[in-house]
Protein backbone atom coordinates (compact mmCIF):
# COMPACT_ATOMS: atom_id res chain seq x y z
CA UNK A 1 0.00 0.00 0.00
CA UNK A 2 1.13 3.51 -0.70
CA UNK A 3 1.27 6.22 1.94
CA UNK A 4 -1.76 7.92 0.35
CA UNK A 5 -3.79 4.69 0.43
CA UNK A 6 -2.94 4.17 4.09
CA UNK A 7 -3.95 7.76 4.92
CA UNK A 8 -7.24 7.35 3.05
CA UNK A 9 -7.96 4.06 4.84
CA UNK A 10 -7.14 5.64 8.22
CA UNK A 11 -9.51 8.52 7.46
CA UNK A 12 -12.32 6.11 6.55
CA UNK A 13 -11.76 4.16 9.78
CA UNK A 14 -11.84 7.41 11.81
CA UNK A 15 -15.10 8.48 10.13
CA UNK A 16 -16.63 5.05 10.84
CA UNK A 17 -15.62 5.19 14.50
CA UNK A 18 -17.08 8.69 14.85
CA UNK A 19 -20.39 7.53 13.35
CA UNK A 20 -20.47 4.51 15.67
CA UNK A 21 -19.86 6.77 18.68
CA UNK A 22 -22.70 9.12 17.66
CA UNK A 23 -25.06 6.14 17.28
CA UNK A 24 -23.98 4.80 20.69
CA UNK A 25 -24.67 8.15 22.37
CA UNK A 26 -28.08 8.38 20.69
CA UNK A 27 -28.96 4.84 21.82
CA UNK A 28 -27.84 5.45 25.41
CA UNK A 29 -29.87 8.66 25.61
CA UNK A 30 -32.98 7.00 24.14
CA UNK A 31 -32.77 4.14 26.65
CA UNK A 32 -31.66 6.42 29.52
CA UNK A 33 -28.83 3.99 30.13
CA UNK A 34 -25.41 4.88 31.54
CA UNK A 35 -22.26 4.41 29.50
CA UNK A 36 -19.85 2.15 31.39
CA UNK A 37 -16.16 2.86 30.77
CA UNK A 38 -12.78 2.21 32.35
CA UNK A 39 -11.01 5.35 33.56
CA UNK A 40 -7.56 5.03 35.11
CA UNK A 41 -8.22 1.35 35.76
CA UNK A 42 -11.55 1.94 37.50
CA UNK A 43 -15.06 1.18 36.23
CA UNK A 44 -17.04 4.42 35.80
CA UNK A 45 -20.67 4.98 34.80
CA UNK A 46 -21.40 8.10 32.77
CA UNK A 47 -25.04 9.16 32.85
CA UNK A 48 -26.61 9.75 29.40
CA UNK A 49 -26.98 13.50 29.92
CA UNK A 50 -23.24 13.74 30.70
CA UNK A 51 -22.03 11.83 27.61
CA UNK A 52 -20.28 14.22 25.17
CA UNK A 53 -22.05 14.29 21.78
CA UNK A 54 -18.76 13.87 19.92
CA UNK A 55 -15.68 11.86 20.74
CA UNK A 56 -12.54 13.73 21.73
CA UNK A 57 -9.27 12.38 20.46
CA UNK A 58 -5.78 13.48 19.54
CA UNK A 59 -3.71 12.58 16.53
Amino acid sequence: MTKEEIQKENELIRIGLEEAYIKLVKFKKEKNSPLVVSKSGKIVKIMPEDIPPKAKYTR
